[in-house]
């Protein structure tokens, strides 16, 4: 008669007895731990100290004292902080308008067959893909008061007398600062629009063209309503690079001439950096961010409309 010994349960690792929905569940924490530690180092920290900076009368060498409001009273009665708002809110709806127009244009263009249709695509990408320096620099010898090409080519054709003073005169800056903008802009605005043409199936249009609608009703009842939501996303992200647009109008005008191209992003850098002003410089940042928060509550609202594509109610 043989007697059965039980034998020891074998020691699993910490690793093995971990539940396997846990187990996916802290393999997903770990993967997001070095982003959120990238986003709390050089986003959360930076944000919080400048939120901080906003309400003390620090300077550069010395250390503030908290001030309150103080910062913010003072930029309420600056006329050259309502000149940087009017600026910037000028400089972002006219930009965002053109580059979604001209976005979507280019968009609707290359969603068609045509011949060597990738390498346009790829010639549509090259403003953006070019750093924003060396788009300022090219555009700054194209605006030259005495060099430029424009305005050679103007006299040359007799259309002018003179040369334009591009960035001399104010109105003039802007509208140069704002071409510069969009033409960096809108390959962003239109390889967006063209990959979310792309999830439109064609059936639809199919069906609507044997019905006997026009184009312009296919493009209003069709392609406008499904892209929506890219719409909404893309020209978000349009609105916030153009609002803390910086590089660009710096290395153009540093704001000139006299303050006619001032944004609030560049005219807090003058008077945090140059001016030594950190306190100051820091309000005028924080004063930005109601602004951008209403860009991102645009996306929200826009992005709820995938509820209707997906057949759900709107």
């Amino acid at each position: 008669m043989s007697i059965a010994v039980a034998r020891p349960e074998p020691r699993r690792s910490w690793l093995e007895r971990i539940d396997l929905s846990q187990g996916r569940n802290l393999l997903g924490f770990l993967f997001l731990l070095p982003a959120a530690v990238f986003l709390l180092v050089f986003l959360t920290y930076p944000l919080g100290l400048g939120m901080w900076l906003a309400f003390t009368d620090t300077r550069i060498g010395r250390e503030g004292v908290f001030v309150g409001l103080e910062n913010f009273e003072l930029l309420w009665e600056d006329s050259v902080f309502w000149l940087s708002v009017f600026n910037t809110l000028l400089y972002t709806f006219v930009a965002s308008v053109l580059k979604f127009a001209l976005g979507l244009w280019l968009a609707l263009i290359l969603n068609k067959h045509l011949p060597f249709k990738a390498f346009f695509r790829a010639i549509v990408l090259l403003p953006w893909v070019v750093p924003t320096v060396l788009s300022a620099i090219a555009f700054w010898w194209i605006y030259d008061a005495q060099f430029s090409i424009i305005s050679w080519a103007l006299i040359r054709m007799g259309l002018i007398d003179t040369p334009i003073n591009f960035l001399g005169d104010a109105t003039n800056a802007r509208a140069s600062v704002i071409a510069a903008n969009v033409w960096r802009g809108v390959p962003f605005v239109a390889i967006s629009l063209l990959a979310g043409l792309q999830t439109i199936p064609p059936s639809l249009h199919e069906a609507a063209t044997l019905d006997g609608a026009t184009p312009w009703q296919r493009f209003r009842y069709i392609t406008l309503p499904m892209l929506t939501p890219i719409i909404a996303v893309v020209m978000t992200f349009s609105v916030l690079f153009t609002f803390t647009d910086f590089q660009l109008i710096y290395v153009l005008t540093r704001g000139g001439p006299l303050n006619a191209t001032h944004l609030m992003a560049t005219l807090s850098f003058q008077r945090a950096i140059p001016g030594g002003q950190l306190g100051e410089g820091a309000a005028i940042a924080v004063a930005m961010i109601p602004f951008l928060l209403a860009a991102i509550l645009f996306s929200y609202f826009g992005l709820q409309r995938r509820r209707w594509q997906q057949g759900g109610t709107d």
